[in-house]
């Protein structure tokens, strides 16, 4: 009598099965903690407290703006104790006599006035403006790209959020791996794109002609916290 074949993990938020050394569900995003380390640790307490994980890239965001909290509070410290400092007095010895100072008187001399209406100097040709000039500003970190409408080609899937999370926790998402230093970061609706499953909203970065140089960003965005990235090719 043979044995039954062992039933492949199953996610333990869906059910879902996936395979040895795959670090996050393809249906659901639950982060399988394959990883150890501080990373595995702060992720797994994390999922123990909500049902949401945004994703590896989390942590180094979120130690960088304690970092930049920190240098604030230094620097209102630094402030506020420089202008607390009092001046330093130098005290005179004593029978010092300190006569006082006479203003100096100064001799005013009237000037003949010009009548009015005589024209005085050299006449004096209208100046013309300067033209105006527009400044554009490049988009700053968290801004978010648009993919182009009728527009195939390939991009790097940062994470798919389930449609029922809802698209404001897609763009937060989004905005925050722009902050991160990844490029051209937007949302699509994977219901559109005959190429993507129906039903989630894909934080994508980056747009691109070929495979190749989608396959290059993603091991790009993989060094940034992004581990799960991959490429994807988008159509219609």
């Amino acid at each position: 009598m043979s044995t039954p074949p062992e039933a492949p993990p199953a996610c333990p938020r869906c059910g879902s099965p996936y395979v040895e050394g795959q670090q996050y569900c393809l249906e659901c995003g639950y982060r399988l903690g394959t990883e150890h380390g501080v990373v595995g640790v702060l992720a797994r307490a994390w999922q123990d407290r909500f049902a949401w994980y945004p994703g590896d890239w989390i942590w180094p965001v979120l130690l960088a703006l304690v970092i930049a909290l920190v240098a604030g509070i230094a620097a209102a410290l630094i402030v506020t104790s420089g202008k607390s400092s009092r001046p330093i007095h130098v005290a005179t010895g004593p029978g010092a006599v300190q006569e006082p100072a006479t203003p100096t008187q100064t001799a005013t001399v009237a000037l003949p006035t010009v009548p009015s209406g005589t024209p005085t100097g050299p006449p004096t040709t209208p100046s013309t403006p300067p033209p105006a000039t527009t400044t554009i500003a490049a988009p700053g970190p968290g801004a978010l790209t648009a993919w182009p409408a009728n527009r195939n080609g390939y991009t790097v899937v940062l994470e798919s959020i389930p449609a029922r999370a809802g698209r404001s926790f897609a763009v937060a998402r989004a905005r925050a791996a722009s902050h991160a230093g990844l490029t051209q970061v937007g949302v699509l609706d994977s219901s559109r794109y005959s190429s993507l499953h129906s039903g989630y909203y894909v934080v994508f970065s980056g747009i691109y002609s070929s495979k190749p140089a989608a396959d290059s960003a993603a091991t790009a965005a993989g060094g940034k916290g992004f581990a799960a990235a991959y490429s994807r090719q988008i159509s219609h």
